[in-house]
């Protein structure tokens, strides 16, 4: 296994359209890390630079301390898995996951033990002489995962290898690559556009945005702190609400006469900005340190296990995670109570974090 290294690397096409702004990551031996952000941010293409799938304009890549800028695919020491599995459809499943160490010439009896070592930590030992097509999609990702694994790399590349399943087998296999990981012990980089998936797998989180990398740490520290509007904004399900204010001795006006108290940290602030909570810190109940802000009810939706509740809040419209019991009709007039300490504060403009 091995450390991987990003030092100010970007991207661009024909020296004109940047793709990738000088982005520096360090990712550990034996860590996961995730790429994640919106279509189009460049995550892919990031992970395809560190593969050797597309050419690094600037900048430094070292994969185990040593640099690989020119050096190609096959010589970096990676595996990578692809969204669409790449599976040779006229082979058997032993025979797929065998071909690239045949290809370097691996003694076959070799080649046996790392197949049937992968095969059964992936538990697809009783289906390795079926092809394919007579496999469903879980299987079929398995296999590719297995493939990678056979090849015993420096690091594994995963391109978003779940997007193609449906909900309930990518929560599944979800929890098989988390498991995958804790046993091998392996660094691996992971992309995906699902923050649910990012926030579920990784030891550290990378957020992307237009090619910027916008935060990296935590899950954590990427949910309960984060570093820029845009962060705040993409992750959470739903994600956090974001409320014009004007700032002033301590407090937030966000419209209709409703002033919000700010956490100390936040008192010296004045101006406009956003103000941030997350819809399970607005409660019907009140706690130690609650301030109090009447909301009328727009919208339910209820989950099951809880309800959605879309309320208006001064000039804008905020959602609140509460209790499945709750049915107050649309019009309703609410009190909601929110404890300051869980408050953010962002830079209009900038979109950085007031702290």
């Amino acid at each position: 296994m091995a450390a991987v290294e990003l030092k100010n690397v970007a991207k661009s096409y024909d020296g004109k359209i940047p793709i990738i702004h000088g982005i520096d990551l360090e990712i550990k031996d034996g860590e996961f890390v995730v790429f994640v952000g919106p279509s189009g941010c460049g995550k892919s293409t990031l992970l395809r630079m560190i593969a050797g799938l597309e050419t690094i304009s600037s900048g430094e890549l070292r994969i185990g301390g040593d640099k690989v800028n020119d050096k190609p695919p096959r010589a970096r020491d990676i595996a990578m898995v692809f969204q669409d599995y790449a599976l040779y459809p006229h082979k058997s499943l032993y025979d797929n996951m065998a071909f690239g160490l045949r290809l370097r010439k691996t003694p076959e009896d070799e080649i046996k033990k790392r197949v049937m070592d992968a095969a059964r930590l992936l538990r697809i030992d009783h289906m390795l002489e079926r092809k394919p097509a007579a496999l469903s999609g879980g299987q079929r990702q398995r296999v590719a995962i297995g493939r990678a694994i056979v090849r015993q790399p420096k690091v594994f590349l995963f391109d978003e290898p779940l997007s193609n399943l449906d909900a309930q087998l990518r929560q599944e296999m979800r929890s098989e690559i988390k498991r995958l990981h804790e046993r091998l012990g392996a660094t691996m980089i992971y992309v995906t556009h699902d923050q649910v998936e990012a926030m579920t797998l990784a030891d550290r989180i990378a957020v992307l945005s237009a090619g910027h990398k916008m935060q990296y740490d935590t899950p954590d520290a990427i949910y309960n702190r984060p570093a820029a509007l845009f962060v705040a904004g993409f992750t959470g399900a739903p994600p956090m609400n974001l409320v014009d204010a004007t700032v002033s001795g301590g407090q937030a006006d966000v419209g209709a006469g409703i002033r919000v108290a700010l956490p100390p940290a936040l008192a010296g602030k004045s101006g406009p900005g956003k103000l941030g909570v997350r819809p399970e810190n607005l409660r019907l109940a009140p706690e130690a340190g609650d301030i109090t802000v009447p909301a009328q009810v727009s919208l339910l939706e209820p989950l099951g296990s809880e309800t959605l509740v879309s309320l208006k809040l001064g000039a804008s419209e905020v959602i609140a995670r509460l209790a499945a019991s709750f049915r107050e009709p649309p019009g309703t007039t609410v009190n909601l109570h929110l404890n300051p300490a869980h408050l953010h504060l962002f830079d209009p403009q900038s979109g950085v974090a007031l702290a």
